[in-house]
C-alpha cells in the first residue's frame, strides 16, 4: 500500500522541481525527503525519479503516479469537508491567507461577521501574496485564501487548488500628480510593485497596450507606500481601488479601463468544507454593494 505522506512529497517535488525546494516548502531536511521519495519508489516497485547530478526528473510512471495522487487528495479533502458538515458546530482553526490590501480594508470585518456566526471557529490570518497561496495551501499552511487577478493578468490554473468565482472586483486608477492616462506618461518614472508579482506584471501589460514600456524608478509592494512616492513626484502608478484609500494630498486619480478581480483559493476538493464555506459566505457579507462581482 503507498502511504499518502510519501505521495505528498512527490506531488510537491512535481511541483517544485527539485528537493531542496521541496524541503523548503514543507519544512523538512533535504536528506529526509529523499529518503522518503526512495522509500516510496520501493513501495511502488518502479522507478519514479530520474537523477543527473543533482537534478532530479520524474519518470513516466512518476508523473502517472502524481495525477492519480492529485485525485487521492481531492477525495480526501472532500471526506474531511463530510465528517466537518457530520459534526456539531464549527470549531477549531482557520487558517486564512490574504494579500496586504485586503487585509487591511475587507479581512477585519468578515472576522467579526465569521465570529458572530461561528464563535468556536479560530479564524488565523497570515499575510501571503498571491503567487505563494498554492504552496501554502498544498502544504496545509492554510485552509483558504483570498487571490486576485487583472484583466490583463489572468491567474495560472495551479493543480490541486480550485477556487470560486470572483468574489469582488475593483476598478484600476492611475495615480498621478494630475489628470491623465498611461501614455502620457511614457516617458516619466514609474512606480511598481516588484519583479514577479500579478502587480507587477500588471503595470508592465498596461503599459504595453498603451505603446510604451515603462521607466521603473522604484519597486515597492505596499500601495500606501506608492502612493506616498507619487506625491512626492517620484513617478506614477497603478493602483487598485482598496489600495487607493486613503489617497494623500495632490494625487490624481484616474480611472482606467482595468480591473483586479479577487477569488477565494482552497484545496480541490474542499469547497464542501463548513469552515471554508463558513469564511466565504462571511466575506460576501462585508463587500462593499459597489465592488461585488455580477
Amino acid at each position: 500500500m503507498l502511504d499518502v505522506r510519501r505521495l505528498r512529497l512527490l506531488r510537491e517535488l512535481a511541483h517544485h522541481g527539485t528537493i531542496a525546494a521541496v524541503a523548503e516548502a514543507l519544512a523538512f531536511s533535504p536528506s529526509a525527503v529523499s529518503q522518503q521519495l526512495s522509500v516510496l519508489e520501493r513501495e511502488a516497485g518502479v522507478p519514479l525519479l530520474e537523477r543527473t547530478g543533482r537534478r532530479v526528473a520524474l519518470t513516466p510512471a512518476g508523473r502517472n503516479l502524481v495525477r492519480h495522487t492529485e485525485a487521492v487528495l481531492e477525495l480526501l479533502e472532500r471526506a474531511d469537508a463530510e465528517l466537518a458538515h457530520a459534526r456539531r458546530g464549527l470549531a477549531g482553526p482557520l487558517r486564512i491567507g490574504a494579500y496586504p490590501s485586503a487585509v487591511r480594508a475587507l479581512v477585519p470585518a468578515a472576522l467579526a461577521e465569521l465570529a458572530s456566526r461561528h464563535p468556536a471557529l479560530e479564524a488565523m490570518v497570515s499575510e501571503v501574496d498571491p503567487a505563494a497561496v498554492a504552496g501554502a495551501l498544498r502544504a496545509g499552511e492554510l485552509d483558504v485564501a483570498l487571490v486576485h487577478e487583472y484583466d490583463l493578468v489572468p491567474a495560472e490554473p495551479e493543480p490541486g487548488i480550485a477556487l470560486t468565482g470572483p468574489v469582488f472586483a475593483e476598478p484600476m486608477y492611475l495615480a498621478a500628480r494630475g489628470a491623465g492616462v498611461p501614455a502620457d506618461h511614457r516617458d516619466g518614472p514609474w512606480i511598481t510593485a516588484p519583479a514577479g508579482t500579478l502587480c507587477h506584471a500588471m503595470t508592465l501589460r498596461v503599459c504595453q497596450a498603451a505603446g510604451f514600456a515603462p521607466r521603473v524608478r522604484h519597486r515597492v509592494d505596499d500601495f500606501a507606500a506608492q502612493l506616498a512616492l507619487v506625491a512626492v513626484g517620484q513617478g506614477v502608478a497603478l493602483v487598485p481601488q482598496l489600495g487607493a484609500e486613503p489617497c494623500p494630498p495632490g494625487v490624481v486619480l484616474t480611472r482606467l479601463p482595468v480591473h483586479r478581480r479577487t477569488r477565494t483559493a482552497f484545496r480541490a476538493g474542499g469547497a464542501a468544507h463548513p469552515a471554508v464555506a463558513a469564511f466565504a459566505a462571511a466575506l460576501h457579507a462585508v463587500v462593499p454593494a459597489g465592488l461585488r462581482a455580477s
